[in-house]
């Protein structure tokens, strides 16, 4: 299937208009002296740790703990990625840190 040359000019419009509405959407509703909310300022701070609990909790579901090699290139992931956030408190270095500890453990140690 082929996308023609309009339709893929359409689309590029249409993604970047949803994407400048969303972005200037907060501006409309909370821009000025009203300030923002503190229900949103609330989920903004506890909403982060919550979506990446879920995420681990999601990456960890399927994971054998009762057979060799007992999780263990996950639970070490894990550990280099939260030492790693600790000491650098950059997301990138983290997650780039935490997913080459996990492909090189369950690879080439833990094959």
């Amino acid at each position: 299937m082929t996308v023609s040359t309009l339709t893929a000019i359409e689309m590029t419009v249409a993604v970047a208009l949803v994407t400048l509405f969303t972005r200037a959407v907060p501006f409309l509703f909370f821009g000025g002296k009203r300030g923002v909310p503190k229900i949103i300022g609330y989920l903004g701070k506890v909403l982060p740790s919550a979506i990446v609990a879920a995420i681990v909790v999601f990456c960890l579901k399927d994971v054998d703990f009762a057979n060799t090699p007992y999780g263990a290139p996950y639970l070490l992931a894990i550990v280099v990625t939260v030492l790693l956030h600790k000491a650098f408190k950059q997301t990138l270095i983290s997650i780039l840190g935490g997913t080459v500890t996990f492909m090189v453990l369950s690879r080439v140690i833990f094959i």
